[in-house]
């Protein structure tokens, strides 16, 4: 699984290239979205994070050719028990879902 590097304070960063090497491996990738998207201890006392993010972020590793992506969600993030700010709002799930159905079919097209 493939959730970001930090990088500096409270920033974690994704780096599309090692899910292409993990694959290289021969081993199935899943991309987490909504984690890369973290900014651990970004609030102060709690982690931060741009949801926002998480569907670009999906839709890259997808077309890098992962196996699968973990994306949380939630009917109202901000009112979420744990990493609201990450998370996908449920309302939006079914078109993000679809980009990427998009994308894969793209890519993986003969």
């Amino acid at each position: 699984t493939e959730r970001g590097v930090s990088f500096g304070y409270n920033n974690l960063v994704a780096d599309m290239r090692s899910l292409y090497w993990m694959r290289e491996l021969g081993y199935r990738v899943v991309f987490d979205a909504t984690h890369s998207v973290q900014r651990p201890g970004g609030l102060g006392s709690s982690s931060g994070g741009d949801g926002k993010l998480a569907p670009v972020l999906a839709r890259a590793a997808v077309a890098t050719g992962c196996d699968g992506i973990f994306m949380e969600t939630h009917p109202n993030p901000a009112q979420a028990l744990s990493d609201g700010p990450n998370q996908v709002p449920l309302d939006q799930l079914g078109a993000v879902l679809k980009q990427l159905k998009k994308v894969h079919a793209a890519v993986h097209e003969n």
